[in-house]
């Protein structure tokens, strides 16, 4: 099947009892059992669960991998992988990382003895500099949260493989439409199913991705046993947005591209943060591995102080100022105090998360509508 006759069908079949077409939510914590141990596959709803099942088939498909683990959050299902690790273990990961992956390494596993490198991956090679026999994983985020910095999923991933190294990637920012991690060599795909995925802003929620049966099969037990799984409600909601995905990444990328023609060359922007443009330092890598630029750019104010960041923040009418993305709504976010603050500053900064950067989340609204509160805000 192609893509979005995947996301409206993929894991999805009529109720067996009624015929409902629309998966049902099965509100339920137990399941009745004839003797013990012979049941339906379902015992209880924290392990398994008929909806969430159909929307792990749904995501799994979507990111053409095997088997799919629907998780309470993006970090829950972050925390399941890095509990595949063992102390004195360490991790490869981007020096540009969404603040929630930077706080759980550094402040959560670290204290356990996982030591985490946080490098620039623009040359995939640098990895050969710190791998050694106790490097066990690589972690990436591509498109980088917030400075689109742009990771060769496919170098990276042979690298990975000639070492013997678990890679994961977090697809959140591309979304499953526009990148398939999986199909380029990774071992495992995350995703904050949260934003695009969900895309109405109604529910949190993380997923894992993933072709091997042995790998699922270690994965299930920590997420049943350590309990991160998500309701059926939730599973709902993220299956009713999968049906819409293809339609609203167009209009994701689409309005993306027009905004970030107007910001590049406008007086009050420094710099401008989006994979679409030619002399972005990793515009081929893009062009090859995605299938367009997406909605996610950032900008660094010229001139501007925090003060004049926040006015400037605080300034808009269509665009709501929050934390998070991906919704259908537009979003602007200031990293520095929200999705990135538990980063120390030197180490932010050094990535280019500086005080007067904004991150713009585009959503799917009339693009007029959005340029015209673009210009009022900045003016």
């Amino acid at each position: 099947m192609k893509f979005a006759t995947k996301a409206i069908h993929a894991g999805q079949h009529p109720d067996p009892s009624t015929g409902a077409v629309m998966t049902p939510i099965y509100q339920t914590s137990t399941y009745a059992q004839r003797t013990p141990g012979d049941h339906q596959g379902y015992e209880y709803s924290r392990g398994t669960n008929p909806t969430r099942k159909a929307l792990e088939d749904c995501l799994a498909a979507l990111e053409n991998a095997k088997f799919g683990l629907a998780f309470s959050s993006g970090m829950g299902a972050t925390d399941a992988v890095m509990k595949l690790l063992q102390p004195g273990d360490e991790v490869i990961t981007n020096n540009d990382l969404y603040g929630g992956s930077y706080r759980i390494f550094t402040k959560i596993f670290a204290n356990y003895g996982i030591k985490f490198h946080f490098i620039n991956l623009h040359q995939p090679e640098i990895i050969h500099e710190y791998v050694n026999d106790k490097t066990k994983l690589v972690w990436i985020e591509t498109p980088t949260n917030p400075t689109m910095q742009v990771v060769d999923i496919e170098a990276v991933a042979a690298i990975s493989k000639a070492k013997n190294l678990m890679l994961v990637v977090d697809n959140t920012f591309a979304s499953p439409y526009l990148q398939n991690p999986m199909d380029l060599g990774a071992d495992l795909v995350m995703h904050s199913v949260t934003k695009y995925i969900g895309g109405h802003s109604d529910l949190v929620m993380g997923a894992l991705m993933m072709n091997d049966e042995d790998l699922y099969k270690r994965l299930w037990f920590i997420y049943n046993s350590c309990g991160a799984t998500p309701g059926p409600m939730d599973s709902f909601l993220a299956l009713r947005g999968i049906k819409t995905l293809h339609l609203r990444m167009k209009a994701h990328c689409e309005n993306g591209r027009a905004i970030a023609a107007f910001l590049k060359d406008h007086p009050k922007v420094e710099r401008i943060y989006w994979p679409g443009f030619t002399d972005h330092p990793n515009y081929h890598v893009a062009a090859k591995q995605m299938r367009d630029f997406g909605g996610m750019i950032s900008i660094v104010l010229k001139g501007a102080d925090l003060k004049e960041t926040f006015r400037i923040a605080s300034n808009f009418k269509v665009f709501t100022l929050a934390e998070s993305l991906g919704g259908v709504e537009s979003l602007i976010n200031h990293p520095a105090t929200m999705t990135h603050a538990s980063i120390p500053r030197e180490t932010r900064e050094a990535a280019g998360v500086v005080d007067n950067l904004l991150r713009i989340s585009v959503g799917v609204e009339d693009i007029e509508d959005l340029l015209e509160d673009l210009k009022n805000a900045l003016a």
